[in-house]
């Protein structure tokens, strides 16, 4: 067991990504829901991003409308494993890679800013329109760049696993 010399440095650094993710998020929804009405799209680049306006009842790609109260245990669950995965190993003094704590605090933070949606409105703002891949938001962008962060952290070796 390796102890970790900034321990508080870790916590901090997930505190902000969260938080700021969380915010952002926040913001960027409800200006697109002021700006925009449901449905309602407006070109950025032509063919390639535009801006539409969409509320998701369901999870990931619209899939499994309108199961309520579901879309609300399971994001608590998850949310709560999350962070007593990282505390656990904090409390075991076990060293983070910094690359683990900023892709854990990534989903955390797009779970944490779709929950939000969910309990507020029963749906989620989507309004990142790519053409090529189902309307999606800044929480959703955080979840997909944490996941992938996360697998590269545990499929690809690192210096210190290779001394």
């Amino acid at each position: 067991m390796k102890t970790d010399p900034k321990p508080h440095l870790d916590i901090f650094l997930s505190l902000f990504i969260v938080s700021s993710f969380v915010c952002i998020d926040r913001l960027t929804k409800i200006f697109f829901t002021h700006t925009l009405s449901s449905g309602e799209s407006f070109v950025v680049l032509r063919n390639i991003l535009h801006m539409t306006l969409v509320h998701n009842p369901g999870i990931a790609f619209g899939m499994f409308k309108n199961h309520g109260i579901v879309f609300i245990i399971i994001p608590v669950i998850m949310i709560g494993l999350l962070v007593f995965n990282f505390y656990h190993y904090k409390y075991n003094n076990e060293k983070l890679s910094r690359l683990y704590v900023v892709s854990v605090s990534l989903i955390l933070a797009g779970a944490i800013g779709n929950l939000i949606d969910r309990i507020l409105y029963g749906y989620v703002i989507d309004f990142i329109d790519v053409r090529v891949f189902p309307v999606f938001n800044v929480a959703d962008s955080a979840i997909t760049v944490g996941a992938c962060l996360l697998l590269w952290r545990i499929y690809v070796p690192s210096k210190e696993s290779k001394e």
